[in-house]
């Protein structure tokens, strides 16, 4: 969010599914289906997964209300809202770090009514052809220095022990990486959705789009 175009409240879903005068025409929403339709749940009181019918068309009718007022559905949030060409956009993280190391009047989010926390992980295929290739690649990256120094690049933390000693300072403190105690609650990890959860958000998803 580019706080210098608006002052409201941040930490809610409301930013871009009521979207305010302000951002109206400036406000970009990623087109990650779980991302998106989970967040629009969690602000209608229901919970990742629902099969609720009454809480999904709360979430399907709010979405496609609140689309006429986004700029777009699309990536490149960390060049698209350093530049201005966006005021603001759901988006991820460390991407928003970046973005405000550019432009320092943006600040990142946290919506009371919940949020979905993540972690992307480095997995070796049981088919792979080239399993020692591999093998090595994930033992260089998971030293400390280097996991320190693609968390440095991509402003995203990770989980190997010890590469805090070679993190820049300012990942120790950046709000976008280290969750403010007072936002800490909403978070919560995505559990694995049922078939006919995946068909409800499919089908929403679906309508979304068009």
């Amino acid at each position: 969010m580019d706080t210098a175009i608006y002052g409201g409240d941040i930490n809610t879903s409301a930013v871009w599914l009521e979207v305010p005068d302000e951002l109206k025409g400036k406000l970009n929403v990623v087109p990650e289906m779980m991302d998106i339709v989970t967040l629009a749940t969690k602000y209608h009181g229901g919970e990742p997964c629902s099969e609720d019918l009454e809480v999904l068309k709360k979430v399907r009718d709010s979405l496609m209300a609140a689309k006429p007022n986004w700029i777009s559905m699309d990536y490149g949030a960390t060049e698209k809202m350093a530049n201005g060409d966006w005021a603001a956009s759901v988006n991820w993280n460390g991407s928003s770090m970046r973005i405000r190391l550019d432009k320092d009047t943006v600040a990142y989010g946290y919506p009371k009514e919940g949020y979905p926390l993540w972690m992307d992980s480095v997995m070796l295929l049981k088919d792979a052809q080239n399993v020692d290739n591999a093998y090595a690649f994930m033992d260089f990256i998971m030293k400390p220095e280097n996991a320190a120094m693609i968390s440095n690049f991509a402003r995203y933390a990770n989980g190997i022990a010890g590469s805090e000693a070679f993190m820049d300072p300012e990942m120790a403190t950046a709000p976008e990486v280290v969750i403010p105690e007072e936002h800490k609650a909403a978070g919560f990890f995505m559990p694995t959705c049922n078939e006919k959860s995946r068909e409800y958000m499919t089908a929403i998803w679906t309508e979304l789009m068009k």
